[in-house]
């Protein structure tokens, strides 16, 4: 509890003011177009730390250490944990993938994020967001930064992203045999180096189209 109190008050402390300062000034004027933006970002800021702190509480295990002679369990000591730091960006991950496109709307005189599409289900606040689509980074695209997939060496098997049918974006991929070198046969001596032999393997690498 006190975690998720200190957060909301040291991470949310930036875009609450944004949020709060546009609330007031929502009567008074018409926002320009960068304003909107920067409110609509702090909004998004603001739902994405409370879905993050949720996700944590929702994860929170418990946990007991016995105590007593022997390892007899006379007396019980047990506290909430959090979850392993892995399982946690685990979780975030599996949003992230799911997340949902928002607009900000004006509903009963306050701003509030609501999903872009029309038929989409309605948000929670465990759901990530987002406001604008990533580039696409399939092709080259100097504006955006984007060097495109196209000779990006891919994995044929994997189903993940450096898999050939994803990191290719559905172009294809050549396969190509080639020479490999790499160290093979090595020897600690004592002391203190090792001692390797380079050999030459053959393997095949593919290639996105």
């Amino acid at each position: 509890a006190y975690g998720v109190s200190l957060s909301k008050r040291f991470v949310d402390a930036r875009d609450k003011k944004k949020v709060q300062r546009a609330q007031r000034d929502m009567r008074r004027e018409q926002r320009s177009g960068s304003k909107k933006r920067r409110v609509s970002r702090a909004l998004i800021n603001l739902h994405n730390n409370e879905a993050g702190r949720q996700l944590i509480v929702q994860d929170m295990r418990k946990e007991c250490k016995c105590h007593g002679v022997s390892g007899s369990c006379e007396l019980k000591t047990c506290w909430k944990q959090m979850p392993a730091f892995r399982e946690v960006g685990e979780n975030l991950k599996h949003r992230f993938d799911g997340a949902i496109e928002v607009v900000p709307k004006k509903v009963g005189g306050r701003l509030k994020l609501v999903p872009n599409k029309q038929f989409f289900r309605e948000l929670s606040g465990k759901d990530l967001v987002f406001m604008t689509s990533s580039p696409e980074y399939c092709e080259y695209d100097p504006k955006s930064g984007s060097l495109g997939t196209q000779g990006r060496v891919c994995n044929k098997g994997a189903r993940g992203l450096d898999g050939c049918d994803l990191l290719c974006c559905d172009r294809g991929y050549t396969s190509s045999l080639q020479m490999v070198p790499e160290r093979c046969s090595c020897k600690f001596h004592w002391c203190c180096f090792v001692e390797c032999q380079t050999c030459v393997n053959e393997v095949t690498v593919h290639t996105c189209n």
